[in-house]
């Protein structure tokens, strides 16, 4: 990663900052954005991060995570510091419709913006942009980013937890999407003084009951699974969300739990939200769920981590989902 002149300037001067993430913010999302932030007010500047929607109460622990402003209820707050800003972070999205609303707003605003980023297809939305799909995380380009700016002394244990967040999340513990590069920042993150075994204490072992209810209901009730296309779905109703009073980020992770089947090679997780039907499709080796997604359902992603959406009803998405299956069938007995 190269860092220009004209960019390596800028930031070593204070600025004021605004850093972006998309809607539905995941550890990859928030971590990336704080360990931003928390680098950047090593240089003096004034750094707000904000997020269109809010994100999963087991990643409050993060630090700064209680400073987070998100445009859907400080609309107007928003409004005001982005008013105020001149430089402009773009983390783990590659649209502007990524941050909804908010990058209505943004989009006719003065100021310099960067965009680091780990997703196909990344549109002209920024001067600088650091794009790597084959990256494990946003979290990790942002580590490199820090690194190629000669900065590794700064990535101190605050902005060591937020880049570990990110990246033990985007990866499923080490299950995916991994490369050499990506231990070798772990390792130096706890030379740093990052305590792995506490972040991954405060990501995974701080679920509610209803969460393991929820979870058994998932296996027990609304899980279907074809051997004979080695695809497994989950799907979740409006009923189910009241049953359960599901709330933001308590279905995180649901659908890694198809992929534990010994023969599963796509898993799907299929539910109602207020307005559409969402989608979150994962995949084991080259089998590429990010095209399925955007050919089908006008989504996308990674090759073996993608979402999408539908306005059809819950029952007819699933079923336009079982009858793409044949389609792919050769692709998934390999």
């Amino acid at each position: 990663m190269e860092i220009s002149s004209e960019l390596r300037q800028l930031l070593i001067i204070p600025q004021n900052v605004a850093i972006f993430s998309h809607r539905n913010p995941d550890g990859d999302a928030i971590g990336s954005s704080l360990a931003l932030r928390h680098y950047l007010e090593q240089y003096g500047h004034t750094v707000h991060v904000l997020f269109p929607s809010e994100y999963p109460e087991e990643l409050e622990f993060l630090p700064g995570a209680e400073e987070i402003l998100i445009w859907d209820i400080h609309t107007e707050e928003c409004k005001h510091v982005l008013q105020q800003k001149n430089v402009f972070f773009f983390l783990d999205f590659n649209s502007l419709s990524r941050i909804d609303k908010m990058g209505d707003f943004v989009k006719n605003l003065p100021g310099k913006r960067i965009l680091i980023d780990h997703h196909l297809y990344p549109e002209p939305i920024a001067e600088h942009t650091f794009s790597e799909p084959e990256a494990s995380s946003t979290c990790e380009l942002v580590y490199r980013f820090i690194d190629a700016m000669g900065d590794s002394v700064r990535v101190n244990p605050k902005v060591g937890e937020c880049i570990y967040t990110g990246i033990v999340t985007d990866t499923g513990s080490f299950r995916h999407a991994t490369n050499p590069r990506v231990f070798r920042i772990v390792a130096d993150l706890i030379d740093r003084g990052m305590d792995d075994t506490a972040v991954q204490d405060s990501i995974f072992n701080s679920q509610k009951e209803k969460n393991l209810r929820l979870l058994g209901h998932c296996l027990a009730n609304r899980m279907e699974y074809w051997p004979e296309l080695r695809t497994a779905l989950i799907w979740l109703s409006k009923k189910d969300y009241e049953q359960f009073s599901i709330q933001r980020g308590d279905t995180e992770g649901i659908v890694n739990y198809l992929l534990t089947i010994k023969d599963v090679k796509m898993a799907a997780f299929i539910h109602n939200q207020p307005t559409i039907v969402k989608l979150s499709l994962r995949s084991k080796g080259d089998l590429d769920v990010q095209e399925i997604c955007r050919k089908h359902f006008n989504g996308g992603g990674h090759k073996n981590a993608a979402g999408a959406f539908s306005h059809d009803s819950l029952k007819a998405t699933i079923e336009k989902f079982k009858n793409l299956l044949p389609e792919y069938k050769a692709e998934l007995l390999k």
